[in-house]
């Protein structure tokens, strides 16, 4: 039973299914496994115990009744603390919104509790989810599933760790400049950027209300297509994926400047598999994505300021001073400025989306570094602004160009291969994983 922590959530879905697991002691077990972990505060802000059993009995008369809903009804996963739980506090990991407790579930939670899913609780995550590194000295910075001096990506830091440390069978994130991306590549984890807009933000604690998405994070490219669909997604079906005749690009651009050496070598030892598999890949660049990164601190920081402000101006003391500085940067820009900017991104999607044409996907290390120290982050803030920027750099590409995105890990800790596909693309970026997948484990 104890495998059953470390068991995908795919695999434990066909274990209740084929009544081999009983989703109320699937439930106990994980909630018991939380409450003993050294790190379990780290992870979890809270746990939401009597839900989940309660949702775990109905799962269970579901499956003895041949009833089952979805193909993971009964399965234990958390959910980032900035997705709304009724009668339950979603403080998006700020004092800012201390004590605050939504009168109904996330759009998304709604949909998941539906098709059957069992809700272990709130993760931790970067202050009000602005920064890729995962360090929240405010509430609590999670582990890194392979350094425990280093940082584990954020923003969806937490909902990364609950999976893997063996807390979660698998987690719901979101992604505005690469939250579900980074953390599972750092944590040798699947994770899916999904298309703005494809899935509901409704009753999440916004950060950019333009870039937001949800994304699922598992174990396995199976584990997130399955949890799309579960949070009101497509339903993608893997069976026969092939890289057989597929056409990937790598972009001889800013996605492959100074990326450092581990995560250079476990990118290339990765495409090398691709092309012996079938696949070609091709080099080529791309010179307006330079100018889409230069417009993009504005947009975002605007488009934060115009959620935050208040909140910020009334109690920014209460913040950690580099997130404060960030989202604080949005107060000085123009109106004019930020509705011109994208005005000329929409442009450039076009243009990209061209110069793209006839590829499956575009091809990149997840991040160009292997994850920072906590200690100097917390002691150099020019290392820590830096740094944050290098981190997101990367998954950014799929944030401006309105992509959907999927980072698979490399099979070399801490480094993720990631795919950037079309908008709306995430079924065929799906199947492109499910066929890389066995090839780099």
């Amino acid at each position: 039973m104890e495998d059953w922590l470390w068991a995908s959530a795919a695999e434990l879905g066909r274990g209740i299914d084929e009544g081999r697991i009983d989703p109320v002691a699937l439930t106990r077990m994980y909630l018991e496994a939380i409450d003993a972990h050294p790190l379990r505060d780290r992870i979890y802000v809270r746990v939401t115990a009597e839900r989940a059993i309660a949702e775990a009995e109905a799962a269970a008369a579901r499956a003895a009744a041949g009833l089952r809903r979805s193909p993971l009804d009964g399965v234990p996963v958390s959910w980032k603390d900035l997705f709304d739980t009724a009668g339950v506090e979603t403080e998006a990991g700020t004092a800012l919104m201390k004590g605050r407790v939504p009168a109904q579930d996330a759009a998304v939670l709604k949909s998941a509790t539906a098709m059957g899913l069992v809700c272990l609780g709130k993760t931790h995550l970067s202050e009000i989810a602005f920064s890729g590194l995962g360090l929240n000295p405010i509430t609590a910075t999670p582990p890194n599933r392979n350094d425990p001096d280093a940082v584990p990506g954020g923003s969806s830091s937490g909902a990364a760790a609950s999976v893997a440390f063996g807390l979660a069978a698998a987690a719901v994130g979101s992604d505005t400049g690469g939250s579900a991306r980074v953390p599972p590549a750092w944590n040798d984890l699947v994770g899916l950027k999904t298309t703005h807009g494809l899935l509901s933000t409704v009753g999440a604690v916004p950060l950019c209300e333009t870039f937001d998405t949800v994304g699922p994070i598992g174990r396995t490219v199976e584990d997130v297509t399955l949890m799309l669909a579960a949070l009101g997604g497509p339903t993608v079906d893997l069976g026969g994926a092939t890289l057989t005749g597929r056409r990937f690009l790598i972009l001889e651009t800013v996605l492959m400047e100074d990326v450092e050496d581990t995560p250079r070598e476990a990118f290339f030892d990765a495409v090398a598999k691709l092309e012996a598999a079938g696949a070609t890949v091709d080099r080529g660049e791309w010179g307006p994505l330079e100018e889409a990164y230069a417009m993009a601190g504005g947009l975002f920081t605007a488009d934060a300021w115009s959620f935050w402000s208040e909140l910020v101006e009334a109690n920014g003391e209460v913040m950690f001073p580099a997130i404060r500085d960030r989202v604080s940067a949005g107060k000085g820009i123009a109106a004019s400025d930020y509705l011109r900017d994208w005005r000329r991104l929409r442009a450039l999607r076009g243009d990209y989306t061209a110069r793209v044409a006839g590829y499956d996907a575009v091809l990149s290390p997840t991040a160009a570094l292997m994850p920072p120290k906590v200690e100097r982050l917390l002691s150099d803030d020019e290392y820590y602004r830096v740094t944050n920027l290098k981190t997101l750099r990367n998954t950014r590409l799929a944030n401006l160009m309105g992509l959907s995105s999927l980072t698979v890990p490399t099979g070399t800790p801490s480094t993720g291969l990631m795919l950037s596909g079309a908008p709306g693309g995430e079924a065929g970026l799906l199947r492109l994983g499910a066929a890389i997948e066995p090839l780099l484990a």
